[in-house]
């Protein structure tokens, strides 16, 4: 069974240079948990995870203890946050692949590019679980 079978076709990019209030509003509307980050050529460059995000802004954001120095860590830029280089498959990879690397990196999800390295889906290690579960049924 190959990777395609399991990832989520449906991508959403952004670009090294969105503010980080675009990628607060994609994490707070979407449900998903990873962007993948595109050159103007829409080739993967990065990837930044809900995680990454929380950890680039101020606590206080969006409450009343908010401040103008707050307000400003959304003014960050995507490149100042996002993981470089990221780990990547292709659709034709197998499902090992993906446990393999998901054991021996400390990754949670595997950008599937095409063979000019643009994103043309995702898969999480819970699309695996998924798969372990179903097959157990």
């Amino acid at each position: 069974m190959d990777v395609r079978s399991i990832m989520t076709a449906r991508v959403v990019t952004v670009e090294m240079d969105d503010r980080l209030d675009v990628v607060k509003q994609i994490f707070d509307t979407l449900k998903f948990h990873h962007l993948l980050v595109v050159d103007d050529r829409k080739k993967l460059t990065g990837i930044v995870s809900d995680r990454d995000l929380l950890k680039a802004l101020s606590p206080y954001v969006g409450s009343a203890a908010e401040t103008t120095r707050d307000i400003a860590t959304l003014n960050k830029r995507v490149h100042q946050i996002m993981s470089r280089n990221p780990i990547t498959l292709h659709p034709e990879a197998k499902i090992e692949d993906c446990v393999q690397l998901f054991l021996g990196q400390r990754i949670s999800c595997i950008p599937i590019v095409n063979r000019d390295f643009k994103p043309v889906g995702v898969v999480s290690w819970r699309d695996v679980l998924k798969l372990l579960r179903d097959r157990s049924h």
